[in-house]
């Protein structure tokens, strides 16, 4: 399969920037001080989502200065498109689950199908608590469950395809610095 590098390129320069990589550190920070009151004296267990929230992960953890436990899972409904499928559990949690207070750190909480049915694999598994964090929400009414929401959120959106600070365009521009929006979506 070839890549069209160009058109790749173009829907860069012609995304519409909805948050500076200034905005987006900020909100990381603030997000960084929330999580620590509540996790900090809890040796939780933080699991980044892959491959979206690889970025973000990253750049939280180096802002929680308390013992903690990072690990990764893979689940996807994506597979490097724009609208979301089934399911696929790549890679489950590794750990032991049991008793422990987990935070699960994800890139975005569009419909929340994938970050739900993570949040019940590790419910199952025992782990004592189940906390979400996301960089984004993005706004609509078409959440896998009513009113939906993570325990922490970075950042608001509209209801846009977006990428980049690790989500993709197409497995692109994950590494972008900021948030942005496809044109005309």
């Amino acid at each position: 399969m070839s890549i069209d590098l160009d058109h790749i390129r173009q829907v860069f320069d012609e995304a519409d920037c909805l948050f500076t990589r200034e905005q987006v550190d900020s909100a990381i920070e603030h997000m960084a001080a929330d999580i620590s009151e509540t996790l900090a004296e809890k040796n939780p267990l933080v699991f980044a989502v892959m491959n979206g929230g690889l970025v973000f992960a990253g750049k939280l953890l180096t802002h929680l200065h308390f013992p903690l436990e990072s690990s990764y899972m893979h689940a996807t409904r994506y597979r490097n498109t724009t609208r979301g499928g089934e399911l696929d559990w790549k890679v489950p949690p590794a750990q032991d689950l049991k008793d422990r207070h987990v935070l699960i750190v994800d890139d975005i909480l569009d419909e929340g199908h994938t970050l739900s049915a993570i949040v019940e694999h590790c419910k199952a598994a025992g782990a004592a608590e189940v906390l979400t964090a996301v960089l984004v929400d993005k706004k609509h009414d078409r959440k896998a469950h009513p009113g939906q929401k993570c325990d922490f959120t970075g950042l608001i959106c509209e209801d846009r395809y977006i990428f980049g600070s690790g989500m993709d365009y197409q497995g692109y521009w994950r590494n972008a610095p900021g948030i942005y929006a496809l044109k005309g979506h």
